[in-house]
């Protein structure tokens, strides 16, 4: 094996196992408890930290393995990148109970004094969230809310319009293909209204 590295696998082999760890140790500069990512960031994680892995020990690459190397770089990669991105910006965890016992990772707006969240129709449906009691955890505080669905359209696509304004992940991913910059016939937006009676309220 050749002792010294030839510049694009020492280049590439640093950023990729750099992206694939920031998927998992960015989640850490948010207060509350930490939730580990979903299936896919973490398959995305964990296979460019494997691929920065192996050029760093391979040292250097014939041409044919670039090819395997740049075919699989460029399936985990963008996505390691996006999940790492996008936790930067304000991100909130809404907790689904039973049967479902899901921590869906999501972008928050403001809009008329209540925060909204948004998804495609068959998440939401999948993990039936409308008008049920679920936890939302926003700014290391806990608090019980009442999602309420909203498909029509204008709706929707004024909430997406928000988040695409305020979240710059969004709008890098947008642009590169990765996100919707406008709402899509299955985007629908969830109202987070606060329950009658706030178990979380007297939690300091």
């Amino acid at each position: 094996m050749n002792n010294t590295y030839s510049k694009p696998c020492l280049v590439f082999g640093i950023v990729f196992v750099v992206i694939g760890i920031g998927v998992f140790a960015v989640r850490l500069i948010h207060p509350g408890p930490y939730i580990a990512p979903g299936t896919g960031a973490t398959f995305a994680g964990l296979a460019s930290i494997a691929l920065g892995a192996i050029l760093l020990w391979a040292r250097a690459l014939k041409a044919w393995s670039w090819v395997v190397v740049g075919v699989a770089a460029a399936v985990a990669v963008p996505s390691a990148w996006f999940s790492t991105f996008g936790e930067f910006e304000e991100v909130v965890t809404l907790y689904v109970p039973a049967p479902q016992n899901a921590e869906l990772r999501l972008w928050i707006v403001d809009r008329d004094n209540r925060p909204w969240v948004g998804m495609v129709r068959e998440k939401a449906l999948t993990h039936d969230l409308h008008e049920r009691e679920l936890t939302l955890l926003r700014n290391g505080q806990m608090q019980c809310v009442v999602p309420v669905f909203h498909d029509d359209r204008p709706t929707a696509k004024a909430i997406h319009a928000m988040k695409v304004e305020k979240y710059r992940a969004a709008r890098i991913a947008g642009a590169m293909g990765f996100y919707p910059l406008e709402a899509t016939e299955s985007t629908v937006v969830l109202r987070l209204d606060p329950c009658a009676a706030d178990p979380w309220n007297n939690q300091s």
